[in-house]
This record gives structure tokens, sequence and C-alpha cells, in this order.
């Protein structure tokens, strides 16, 4: 079948959404089927079998878009549009498949193409922006209120974790809804120049690591915080990931609480490699303080079959559960608890590390991946046989 495929964004990008487009564009064009994915006019070319990306028109003046809402965002939404406009008079689509907010612009695409309309809900815009500006939340009926049409207006919804899963369920009864996971990456082989964290930090007992960016809500200070009341504990810990401003912030934090040699900021590294740096951890750590999507890191985590700690928060508990991480308060004293009895307790640590990984083999592989994304379009009726319809 004929798939238009929006991604308000720019594509490709190693980062969360894209990411999560390509992984749906592989899946439906490896399985035969035909993918147009409509996106903005930056990021790198990828081929991927049965998919052609169309970029539209770049905006006068816009020569890059930030992540997150932006009026160059806007301005690319808008061609976006129109290249999508142009696309369905073009050819004859059966799915239009609308990511993020290009679903408020695509029901009236698809009901021209005569096309079903999937909304592939990767958060809710609407939480987002009432959490990033507060004053928004005077107009919560109206911005709810828009999420929920356009949930009501899809013939399904694809939501990439059980919170968002609860909230369609809540604002559009009966629809259709198939809780559509992210799931761990896959590398390519470990380049032979990819560094030894033990060998360049010269580190000796256990090591703890942390992974992703270094804004507020990942909860750096209360690791940090955490790490150092275990002071004792020949246990060290590696943060890779932030922005160079981010990474100084939190190196001179790490001297005032006296943990220099110990806590080590490295900074970004390349995306692929991030599987060779799980593996050299003993203990994952993810301190995030707030929000409600899990972080895609997470299945990751799972894959590397190693011990976790994350907070007790809805964004980890929807995945992760005491029988394979250990969960804890979002408090300094609760985060240094946990690691000091991992850092102690190695049989600890390799029964988490192994049943997480198990987990992630279940749940989380691109096996689990297609099976929910082929039976999702299958719902719609269409034939997934590895042939177009």
């Amino acid at each position: 079948m004929n798939i238009l495929l929006l991604a308000p964004q720019p594509f490709y990008e190693e980062r969360g959404t894209p990411i999560a487009v390509k992984w749906v564009a592989e899946t439906l064009g490896g399985t035969g089927h035909s993918v147009d994915l409509l996106t903005f006019p930056f990021g790198a070319d990828v081929e991927m079998p049965g998919v052609r990306v169309i970029r539209a028109k770049r905006p006068a003046g816009v020569s890059r878009v930030p992540i997150g809402f932006s009026p160059q965002k806007v301005l690319c939404d808008v061609q976006l549009y129109r290249a999508a406009r142009r696309l369905i008079r073009e050819k004859k689509y059966d799915v239009v498949h609308a990511c993020e907010e290009s679903v408020f612009f695509a029901k009236p695409i698809a009901k021209k193409a005569g096309a079903k309309l999937i909304y592939d809900m990767d958060s809710s815009m609407a939480d987002q922006m009432m959490e990033k500006w507060g004053w928004l939340r005077l107009f919560r009926l109206f911005l709810d209120g828009s999420e929920k049409s356009a949930m009501r207006s899809a013939d399904l919804v694809l939501p990439v974790c059980q919170s968002l899963a609860d909230k369609v369920n809540r604002f559009a009864p009966g629809k259709r809804c198939v809780l559509l996971h992210d799931m761990a990456m896959e590398f390519p082989a470990i380049p032979p120049e990819t560094e030894s964290l033990r060998e360049t930090l010269h580190i000796n007992g256990p090591l703890a690591l942390y992974v992703g960016n270094l804004e507020h809500y990942q909860g750096i200070d209360l690791l940090l915080d955490g790490f150092a009341a275990v002071k004792a504990e020949n246990l060290s810990l590696v943060v890779i990931g932030g922005k160079d401003v981010d990474v100084e912030k939190y190196r001179k934090r790490v001297a005032e609480l006296e943990l220099s040699g110990r806590a080590h900021l490295l900074g970004a590294r390349p995306l692929n490699r991030l599987s060779y740096y799980l593996e050299q951890a003993d203990i994952l750590v993810s301190p995030r303080l707030r929000g409600v999507n899990t972080p895609m890191k997470i299945y990751s985590y799972l894959l590397a079959g190693r011990s976790i700690v994350a907070t007790k928060i809805e964004s980890h508990t929807q995945v992760l559960d005491d029988s394979f991480a250990k969960l804890v308060d979002p408090d300094p004293a609760a985060m240094g608890a946990a690691l000091r009895e991992l850092a102690q307790n190695e049989d600890e640590r390799n029964r988490l590390g192994a049943r997480a990984a198990e987990i992630a083999r279940e749940r989380h592989s691109r096996d689990a991946y297609s099976k929910a994304l082929l039976g999702a379009y299958a719902q719609l009726g269409a034939t997934i046989s590895g042939q177009g319809a």
C-alpha cells in the first residue's frame, strides 16, 4: 500500500523523535510497502528500502530548527502542509501517518485523499507546552480540546507509552489505540578506537553511568548529590552527554562537592558507540525528575544487561519495575542508598542486569516493535504480507 508519512522535524538526526520516525519508515518500507516520508528541509540523507524521503521547501530566513516549539518550526510546518497537499494531488495514498503536530492538519489531507489517518503520538503536546510555559495552563481547556479533537479524528492512535494510551482512552473512549513502545537501539560493530572508560579515567571499582542531556529535568543535581553520599565506596560516576555550557556548569558542581577524580563529565559522544559505553558500566542511572514519556535510552539500558537505578516517576514505572531495576524516590538520600547497595553487591547487580536483558528481548526488541506496528496497520484492514496494496 502507499503511505504518506508526515515527519515535522529535521530528518535524519541522531535523537529521539527522528530515530523513532526512522524505525516506522524502515519497518513499513522493509515489509514491501511504498512509503513517502515528507519532512523538513534539514537533516542527513539516509537510504531505506521502500522509502522515498521528500523534503518540504525551506522557509525564507530559516537555516535550522531547534528542538521543541519555535517560530522556525511553525514556518517549516506551514511548508510541510503545503507539500503534503501537493503530494496527495499527485499520488493515491492508502494511509496518512501523521507524527506529532502534523496530525492537526493531516485530517483534511487524509479525507481528500480517501485515506486512513494514523496519529503517531510521541508525546502530549498540550502537557509539554504547559510544563514549559506555566502561563499556558490558563488555556488548558483549549489545548486539551485540540488534542482531544486530534485523537478523535484519527482512525488509529499509536501512543508511545502507557500514560499516553491512558490519555487516549480518557479523551477518545473506544478509539482504536495500539501501544507502540520504542525499542532498544541497534548499532553497528563497535569501532576499535572507542575509548575504554576504565583505562582513560583510571577506574578500578564499580562504574555508574548516566547517558543523556544535562537539562534540569534530567536530575543531574539529584544524581551528584546522591553520589556524594557514597564517598566511602569504591564507586565512580561517569556522565556522558550535554552541551558544553552544561558540562562546565556540572564540573564546577563536582568540584564543590569534592568529587573530583570520582565523578567525570565527558560531554557528548557519538550515538553509534552508545552500546559500548553502556556495556562498560556496572550500574546505569536515570535520575529524571519529571515527565510521563519513557526516555528512549531506558530501552537501551535494559538491553545492555546492566543493573539500573531510576527514579520512581511515571516515565520510568510504566516500563520498569522492582523485579529488574532499583526504583527510588527522587531525592538524594534514596539515590545514594541505591548506588551504595549496588556498589557493594555484585550478585545483585548481575541478577538485575540479566533480568533487564530478558525483558528487553521479550518486550522491546525489533521483532516486538515490528509486530506491534504491523498489527496496528492490520487493524485498519490493511494486508501486511510483504505485498503493497
